[in-house]
């Protein structure tokens, strides 16, 4: 079993930046994979932001484009988000997550939950407004 730990959240004012890491216990299991930073707020859909796959391709919720950049160090089995330009909406319990078998980090961001095998238990972020 693949184990995630989040860690980096916090509050910030809006306009500030976090940088969240998820640290694995190893990287995957398998060749083909995926990791995805998702979101979450309460009566809400969780919501993916960001996804890397095992080619290093990326991808973006529209939402953070432009503002958020994911990326992951394979020697480390480290995942990591940067976070800039926050904004109030960002706010959230942000989770780190792992996709066996997957191909495409387009792909990964729309995938229902039940796709990722592996989750973290979440780093909350909040910012001011």
């Amino acid at each position: 079993q693949v184990q995630l730990v989040e860690s980096g959240g916090g509050s910030v004012q809006a306009g500030g930046s976090l940088r969240l890491s998820c640290a694995a216990s190893r990287w995957t299991y398998v060749s083909r994979y995926c990791m995805g930073w998702f979101r979450q707020t309460p009566g809400k859909e969780r919501e993916g932001v960001a996804a890397i796959d095992s080619d290093g391709s990326t991808n973006y919720a529209a939402s953070v484009s432009g503002r958020f950049t994911i990326s992951k160090d394979n020697n480390k089995n480290t995942l990591s988000l940067q976070m800039n330009s926050l904004k109030p909406e960002d706010t959230a319990m942000y989770y780190c997550a792992v996709m066996w078998g997957c191909f495409s980090a387009i792909q990964a961001l729309g995938a229902p939950s039940y796709r990722y095998n592996f989750w973290g238990q979440g780093t909350q972020v909040t910012v001011s407004p």
